[in-house]
């Protein structure tokens, strides 16, 4: 038997696990940068961290909960509509089908018949995918796209933290963006590699956009730095 692994399939997980992962590195890196850029103790970058850790990865796993929900509301909302109307007009809702395979290539007898067909097999998930585009693989999973996104926070987050251990003094806003900046181009491999993309275009996206959000914190980090000394 013939099986064949998409992309798609993985694509609800793997959205949330790497939105995650990039903004606990960048978020928690730039919070470090800055803090550290205006001249704060190395206890006081610890605990700065080590909240923006806690607080991101909770609002992470709020966030996409409340999205996805919404989403899959959206979603039961278009399926109950769907089958409303398949109990109260089901030969407009074939005609409906009809013409969506008319639209995509089929003759009319040829699209009236496949309409027909898989109405009688199926007719609310014929609906659902060929109408709406709804599927198992693409649809809502609240619960799981919040624990994707707040442990792959907490993961991204830990690794500029863990540098905070190991480096002290004037150049660890740099040390941080640049470690951080590797952790970003390696989290752009893994999700290009794991969607099936280009795996250059990821790491220089990610990449450009972390070294952008450092840079600005540094800077007004160490602006308001100067300014309180």
């Amino acid at each position: 038997m013939h099986r064949e692994t998409h992309a798609a399939s993985r694509i609800g997980w793997l959205r949330a696990a790497i939105l995650g992962a990039n903004d606990g590195i960048v978020s928690t890196a730039s919070l470090i940068a800055g803090v550290a850029a205006a001249g704060a103790s190395a206890s006081t970058i610890l605990v700065t961290g080590t909240a923006g850790l806690v607080a991101g990865a909770m609002s992470m796993a709020a966030g996409e909960y409340v999205s996805v929900s919404s989403q899959g509301d959206a979603e039961k909302a278009d399926i109950a509509k769907e089958k409303r109307e398949l109990a109260t007009v089901p030969e407009l809702e074939l005609e409906e089908l009809t013409q969506i395979y008319q639209q995509r290539g089929l003759d009319r007898p040829l699209a009236k018949q496949v309409a027909a067909q898989l109405t009688a097999y199926n007719a609310l998930d014929s609906h659902l995918r060929d109408e709406l585009g709804l599927t198992s693989e693409l649809a809502a999973r609240p619960i799981q796209a919040a624990a994707a996104s707040a442990a792959s926070f907490t993961v991204g987050a830990a690794l500029p933290l863990a540098i905070v251990l190991l480096v002290a003094g004037p150049s660890l806003p740099w040390i941080v963006s640049a470690a951080s900046l590797i952790f970003l181009a390696i989290l752009g491999a893994l999700g290009a590699w794991a969607g099936n993309a280009p795996i250059a275009r990821a790491v220089m996206r990610v990449g450009f956009w972390g070294a952008v959000a450092m840079a600005v914190t540094i800077a007004i980090g160490s602006l308001f730095g100067t300014t309180v000394n």
